[in-house]
């Protein structure tokens, strides 16, 4: 992508809103941003014109923001149109992460990121560098690796299930391996569905077993 003319932002979070501008307006100095506060306000905004770049966050008032994603992607095959579709987000489990990918999303940015990273991925976009933060790329070849082998737990969550059998707290987990409380919090959920589990006990059994503790 050579020139990025039009972008549109779909956030709900007035602050989170203005960040992203800030961001956009840095990366691409000659782009008008659009933006919306909901599913609605989005499609409204297709209606009018499709952008170049949309920022789509998936948690909004009156739905999902995979909405937006599929509409977008459904725009863009139906006009052949380049339009590249990133997700902007503070949602980071394997369903979440998988969905937008499949319904059409080119790359997954957590809010958590600095507004230089930020910028730094968004101008990648002109190599065709998808703009992928680095924990939801690990996420990503973690899950394929695990895909391939009988183990289906990643390397990673073989650590917070280690830590969570010796009897660690979410957030000593996520103080102890440098992460979020989100992101570890999302680590204990993808544990419990891989194991098929429902409570620490349990997930403690499943370490025993797999010698980890």
């Amino acid at each position: 992508m050579s020139q990025l003319q039009d972008c549109l932002i779909t956030e709900d979070h007035p602050q989170a809103r203005a960040w992203l501008e800030k961001a956009v307006k840095q990366a691409f100095p000659e782009a008008s941003v659009r933006t919306a506060d909901s599913v609605k306000g989005a499609l409204a905004e297709l209606r009018q014109a499709l952008p170049d770049l949309a920022l789509v966050d998936l948690g909004l008032l009156d739905g999902s923001g995979q909405d937006v994603i599929r509409a977008l992607e459904a725009a863009r095959r139906q006009a052949g149109a380049e339009i590249t579709i990133v997700v902007s987000t503070v949602m980071n489990d394997d369903e979440s992460i998988f969905t937008a990918i499949r319904s059409g999303a080119d790359g997954y940015i957590l809010k958590e990121e600095t507004l230089d990273t930020l910028v730094a991925m968004l101008q990648g976009i002109r190599q065709n560098k998808p703009p992928l933060s680095a924990s939801i790329a690990l996420r990503l070849l973690n899950f394929f690796r695990a895909e391939e082998g009988d183990d289906p737990l990643a390397p990673r969550e073989r650590q917070v299930l280690q830590l969570l059998a010796k009897g660690f707290t979410v957030p000593r987990v996520a103080e102890m391996l440098g992460i979020t409380y989100n992101t570890a919090s999302s680590y204990v959920r993808d544990i419990y569905r891989k194991l098929n589990v429902t409570s620490r006990a349990e997930a403690t059994l499943e370490a025993s077993k797999r010698g980890l503790v």
